[in-house]
């Protein structure tokens, strides 16, 4: 992600300080450890700066459901410059950098998946297609009906392993169907999910980050 940005030019800092979100947390009721850690990341991130985010679910969390957490408390004020701010990565290079084409070059077919949290929450949908569609050798396929959810959305998996690999398995057979041998996707956590079942299952596919493909073939 970070070739990526600095290709466009744009200055990066990272904080090795930073830590999670609190998702998991909050997707499994614990609203005082969300607060605890995000207490700290928003501290982290208060200097007007935009704020890239890999992840879907990161960026959903932090700009849809931190309003439940700290709306009208002591960081208010805090919370809401950090969602000012707050971009997932596919979003911010075409609707802030106005970027579509980074030179990339990535030899496969490939299904690209939405990540649940960046279509219902966010918004995010012709983003990242934008941005693959410029992609030279990469040939994106669409699953008729639609790929259906790889099964960790809401934190299935920690919840009912059996169903959330079920799933995963539903969409990894749509995707073979649809003859591609990749998976392209915004959200990380989805696709070490079903990288998991692939390497489990010995399944003739892999998954890729939408970052690491656009960071791919450069000349």
């Amino acid at each position: 992600m970070i070739k990526v940005l600095e290709r466009l030019s744009c200055g990066v800092n990272y904080n090795i300080e930073q830590t999670c979100c609190g998702k998991a947390a909050f997707e499994d009721g614990y609203w005082d450890h969300t607060k605890e850690v995000g207490e700290k990341l928003i501290k982290e991130f208060q200097n007007e700066r935009y704020v890239v985010c890999p992840g879907a679910s990161c960026t959903a969390t932090i700009k849809c459901q931190y309003p439940s957490i700290f709306h009208n408390s002591s960081m208010h004020n805090e919370y809401k410059l950090l969602q000012k701010h707050m971009y997932e990565f596919s979003d911010f290079l075409v609707n802030v950098m106005h970027a579509s084409d980074i030179g990339a070059r990535y030899e496969a077919k490939a299904v690209f998946m939405d990540a649940c949290k960046a279509v219902h929450e966010l918004g995010i949908k012709e983003a990242p297609r934008v941005l693959l569609s410029k992609v030279r050798g990469l040939e994106i396929v669409e699953v008729q009906g639609g790929l259906p959810c790889c099964g960790i959305s809401g934190g299935l998996e920690r919840k009912n392993e059996e169903l959330a690999v079920q799933m995963g398995m539903q969409l990894l057979k749509s995707v073979m169907d649809a003859g591609a041998s990749v998976i392209i996707s915004t959200d990380i956590e989805c696709l070490l999910h079903l990288d998991g079942i692939i390497k489990k299952q010995k399944l003739p596919l892999k998954v890729e980050h939408i970052a690491d493909v656009l960071a791919s073939g450069w000349e």
